[in-house]
């Protein structure tokens, strides 16, 4: 009797896989971060701005300072000394010829600042709004504490209407004349042996006398001075 072999039973195993998904991740933008160098840079150079600004302001107060401390600075005056009438003839055709000496005082208050006055210089005497005669300062170099007389040449031929010649006459005759004298001169400071920006000093002078008869002591009565500095 044949042996009958009871059949095999197979078992399935089922393999549980531990194979997993990769977890979720978010994706992150990326910047790159060239404007934030730029911008970095650009603070870095506007800050430098503003500390040189700042140096440069407490240099010129200190610079400023110590130069009114040690050299303590004062404006010149000035005045007119004398006015002679070398000629004044009024013609029949209402024309005047005109010639004035005009002795100037200018006075320099300083210890340690001088003055160089140029040569495009102009003075103009003028009469209610018209011109009399002209001239031009002499050019000079003033040092410190120094009173200087300036004799000024002025000559003109004008042409003056009736009204204005009758209006000269009456004031000759109350013996009350106003003259404006204006002056126009370029100015260089001189401190020691070095020589500042070159600026124009404006005169204005406005004076009372009494008479203009040539070769005749001209009294002056009242005096007036604006003076005006252009940079």
């Amino acid at each position: 009797m044949a042996n009958s072999m009871p059949p095999q039973k197979y078992v399935m195993l089922e393999q549980q896989s531990t194979l997993q998904p990769p977890p979720y991740r978010r994706n992150v933008p990326r910047y790159h971060s060239g404007h934030h160098k730029s911008g970095g840079g650009c603070l870095k150079c506007i800050c430098c701005c503003y500390c040189f600004l700042i140096i440069l302001i407490f240099l010129l107060a200190g610079i400023t300072f110590y130069f009114y401390t040690v050299f303590q600075p004062k404006v010149p005056s000035y005045q007119v000394e004398r006015l002679d009438v070398k000629a004044f003839d009024m013609k029949m055709d209402f024309s005047l010829n005109t010639e004035f000496l005009v002795t100037v005082k200018a006075d320099n208050p300083n210890q340690h600042i001088g003055f160089i006055y140029g040569k495009d210089s102009s003075a103009i005497v003028m009469y209610s709004d018209s011109q009399l005669c002209s001239g031009q300062l002499p050019a000079f170099h003033q040092g410190p504490k120094n009173i200087t007389l300036m004799k000024v040449v002025m000559k003109g031929k004008s042409e003056f209407g009736s009204g204005l010649q009758q209006a000269l006459i009456e004031n000759r005759e109350k013996g009350k004349i106003p003259l404006l004298i204006k002056v126009v001169v370029p100015v260089r400071v001189v401190v020691g042996s070095v020589q500042m920006r070159q600026f124009k000093v404006l005169v204005n002078c406005s004076l009372v006398i009494d008479n203009l008869a040539p070769k005749k002591k001209v009294r002056i009565l009242s005096t007036k001075y604006a003076i005006n500095v252009l940079f």
